[in-house]
């Protein structure tokens, strides 16, 4: 079966979009020459998996920013058409996190990165991701849509490294315990 990662970013009070899904807090604070790791991190996945919210955020972006074949999980958008500039790029389904992996598994997909707030917490409480980089960025933004939610037990992580950068961002590597 396939893996799933996380690299993502939040407030320092845990959101990663505020309540309308804007995300300019985040953008403002991106260093030019600052090396946050997204190459490295990038490199050996094979697919992205995102959320209908991260996927019509990256929709206003000026280029799509992905070279990697990306699946959206959505039961609003399955079924829908994918438009002509992201076809053969993106395609949608309404799959559980659970099936989604296990189809990606047959399809010889091994590591998985999983993007989206609401969607990385399905994952999380499905026991689908191996491993979580998180960025911290120093401000608080009061109110948004947080990166974690709910869940039915705790959940146990490993710090496998932490380091800051000179822009005050502080990014820690986690392992999900099972």
């Amino acid at each position: 079966m396939s893996t799933g990662h996380v690299f993502i970013a939040t407030s320092l009070d845990g959101y990663i979009a505020r309540p309308d899904g804007d995300i300019g807090w985040l953008l403002q604070r991106d260093a030019a020459g600052e090396d946050h790791g997204y190459a490295d991190f990038i490199a050996d996945k094979d697919v992205i998996v995102m959320g209908r919210g991260s996927f019509d955020k990256v929709r206003t972006f000026d280029t799509w920013p992905y070279d990697r074949p990306v699946l959206v999980l959505s039961r609003q958008l399955a079924g829908t058409q994918v438009e002509a500039a992201l076809d053969g790029k993106v395609r949608f389904s309404n799959q559980s996190p659970r099936e989604a992996m296990r189809a990606l598994g047959e399809q010889g997909v091994r590591r998985v990165y999983v993007d989206g707030g609401q969607l990385v917490q399905s994952f999380l409480r499905e026991g689908l991701i191996a491993d979580m980089v998180i960025t911290t960025v120093p401000v608080l933004i009061g109110a948004g849509r947080p990166l974690f939610g709910a869940l039915e037990r705790d959940l146990d992580l490993e710090l496998l490294a932490s380091r800051s950068f000179p822009s005050g961002l502080v990014q820690s590597t986690y392992r999900v315990l099972p």
